[in-house]
């Protein structure tokens, strides 16, 4: 048979690349074509499934230190993690970053460094953020944003949450106080009537603004397009066309939740599954009780134990790709989930 495996990153195990392979392996094992299409949100991992980095620049980190920030460059066609310049992990996790401080800052420098070089189609791909400084340092960063005029801007959204939502949801995982929560919320909701005043943008009713900290919201004042990451990354692939004559499709991700069928690469992958009449399933770390509904998951924690999945996942998610192939296949076509 023809399948195609599409899971994202394993947080804190295997990236989306690995995943894939690991559940090919298993696959052609079995004496099946196997076509490996490892897939991102719009989050972390968003620049490797869309070619890899290529160009180094120091920016703003976080909280001000400089990093060496990785991106794409490709023709005059550029690719930007903000989670390589401002992300969570860049200040040691939540413990170490400086929730109110935090600024998009240094991903707004590697937009102007892909200016520089004469880009004009940039993809910034959110999601990992230290920050929920609504993109405010990040349009700073860019000033004067005329430059931006003719060039494609487009976010990559790991999440659809709104511009001021994004305090309450999101703030707490960053290091935020209660107070701090609260003090973020305000925040953004001043600059909220800010960016309707300077550039006559509302985001309040943008889906997606809120994505990493409101930095979705703030570029899109400067002209960019929110647009589902799963789906950028997906058209970019040419994942539809494999679907499309594939028999069966197995995504996947370290952790099933609500949440993985609420803009994220499981949901999207399995929609498209659907829409196409094809058998899916989802080979996953661990899942949340009831969330995966008619989609057949099979859980490496509950096949072999939390710390084996944990410890030797690219191994496991070998040994169950065959599982997980007859369980899509005795389910029938996908059904829609997002």
């Amino acid at each position: 048979m023809r399948v195609v495996v599409a899971p994202d990153k394993f947080r804190g195990t295997v990236t989306a690349a690995q995943a894939a392979g690991s559940l090919a392996a298993g696959l052609r094992a079995a004496g099946h074509d196997v076509v490996e299409v490892p897939m991102a949100d719009g989050g972390e991992g968003t620049l490797d499934a869309l070619g890899g980095p290529n160009r180094t620049t120091v920016v703003s980190g976080p909280l001000g230190d400089p990093v060496e920030a990785e991106w794409r460059l490709a023709g005059r066609r550029a690719v930007i993690e903000m989670a390589r310049a401002s992300g969570l992990e860049l200040v040691g996790g939540a413990d170490g970053n400086d929730p109110v401080a935090a600024s998009t800052h240094g991903t707004g420098e590697l937009v102007a460094a892909a200016l520089e070089l004469r880009a004009d189609d940039i993809v910034v791909c959110v999601g990992g953020s230290a920050t929920t400084d609504g993109g405010l340092g990040a349009l700073r960063a860019l000033y004067p944003v005329h430059r931006l005029r003719g060039v494609r801007l487009t976010v990559a959204c790991d999440v659809r949450i709104g511009f001021v939502e994004a305090a309450e949801r999101f703030a707490p995982q960053k290091g935020a106080t209660p107070a701090q929560v609260e003090l973020l919320r305000r925040r953004l909701e001043r600059l909220q009537q800010v960016y309707l005043d300077e550039y006559g943008v509302d985001v309040a009713g943008l889906e997606g603004a809120g994505a990493a900290g409101g930095l979705a919201g703030g570029l899109a004042c400067v002209g960019a397009e929110l647009v589902e990451g799963v789906e950028l990354v997906a058209e970019r692939l040419g994942l539809e066309e494999a679907i499309e004559s594939a028999d069966a499709v197995l995504t996947g991700e370290g952790h099933l939740d609500a949440e993985s069928f609420d803009g994220k690469v499981v949901g999207g992958v399995v929609d498209l599954a659907a829409h196409l009449g094809v058998p899916a399933a989802a080979v996953v770390g661990a899942t949340d009780p009831g969330v995966a509904g008619p989609l057949p998951v099979v859980a490496l924690a509950d096949r072999f134990g939390d710390e084996v999945a944990r410890t030797a996942t690219e191994r496991c998610l070998t040994e169950v790709a065959s599982d997980a192939l007859a369980a899509a296949l005795a389910a029938g076509p996908a059904q829609p989930r997002s």
